[in-house]
């Protein structure tokens, strides 16, 4: 029989995992995500994407502000599920909530855990220089994603990946491992373990201070910052280009040969060094700008080699 689901997500993450469960013939009850937020130039309010797929489905959405309230604990139980799906929902599950369905709730977690608990696994994975990751199955518990794993699918990270790259790369993969896990618990043969305690890393939430460029620092470690903040939030340099300080974003670079004193541009070509190595800025962003080829902001700027980009 078709499970009952109560799908719980919001941004274009979790977008492919609702499409899989409504083609897969499930009845998806209720679809939970996060309020509209003003967004864009008019700064009108905004549907979530996982509001505008289930909008298209003709399926009932709810965007609580809060999900600690009786009246929100009888609501999700009146849906009266058989399980839940969260991926990347946005908001914490209380004991009330993550016992209401009769076959508990499962969250789509963007790692391999125990490695990368929590917000940004992804981001983490690539700034960790990690030659691989993935996607796990979890049946939730009280505690940040420590709930026993159904099912796991590895992916490699190829050195030049960026997060951005990661993040489209594993959305089809995890959605395909959901819809490989709701048959299995339909059937009655989900299987999970308990997560080993070895190896366990928590995934906190990006600072923009971390999100800061400081080429003092080897370039394998700039290098792999910059390739797990883009295209968001962005590593950036803070640097007088001769127009007062302002904020240059990097969102591509590449490894390269040379020396100097750190924060030196070396060449025309974006080269600059590093505490340890060199880089190469491959495409920037100026505050209030689109993003371009460094190439093309080093002629606005009219910079030389020997200008300090730090």
């Amino acid at each position: 029989m078709p499970l009952k689901v109560v799908f719980m997500g919001t941004p274009d993450f979790a977008v492919p995992t609702l499409a899989e469960i409504v083609g897969g013939g499930h009845e998806v009850v209720a679809v939970y995500t996060r309020a509209p937020a003003p967004a864009g130039r008019g700064m009108a309010l905004r549907p979530s994407p996982v509001q505008a797929l289930a909008e298209k489905f003709g399926l009932p959405v709810l965007t609580p502000t809060t999900l600690r309230t009786e009246e929100a604990a009888e609501t999700f139980r009146a849906h009266g599920a058989d399980v839940a799906v969260v991926v990347a929902y946005g908001m914490i599950l209380p004991p009330a909530i993550l016992d209401a369905p009769a076959l508990g709730c499962l969250n789509l977690h963007a790692s391999l855990l125990p490695r990368w608990r929590g917000a940004a696994p992804i981001q983490r994975a690539v700034m960790a220089g990690d030659e691989e990751t993935g996607v796990a199955v979890m049946k939730m518990e009280p505690g940040l994603d420590t709930g026993p794993v159904g099912m796991l699918e590895r992916v490699g990270i190829t050195p030049d990946m960026t997060a951005g790259e990661l993040h489209d790369r594993l959305m089809p993969l995890g959605a395909d491992l959901m819809a490989r896990a709701l048959g299995a618990l339909e059937r009655g043969n989900l299987q999970f373990r308990t997560q080993n305690p070895d190896g366990i890393a928590y995934a906190h939430k990006i600072t923009n201070e971390e999100a800061r460029l400081d080429l003092s620092q080897p370039a394998k470690d700039l290098y792999d910052r910059i390739r797990g903040l883009s295209p968001f939030p962005g590593a950036y340099l803070m640097a007088d280009l001769g127009r007062g300080p302002e904020r240059v974003k990097v969102l591509r670079a590449r490894r390269a040969e040379g020396s100097g004193e750190p924060g030196t541009l070396l060449d025309a070509a974006g080269t600059v060094a590093c505490g340890e190595g060199c880089l190469r800025l491959v495409t920037v962003q100026p505050a209030g700008k689109g993003a371009m080829p460094f190439e093309d902001f080093s002629r606005g700027r009219q910079l030389a080699p020997g200008a300090r980009l730090a």
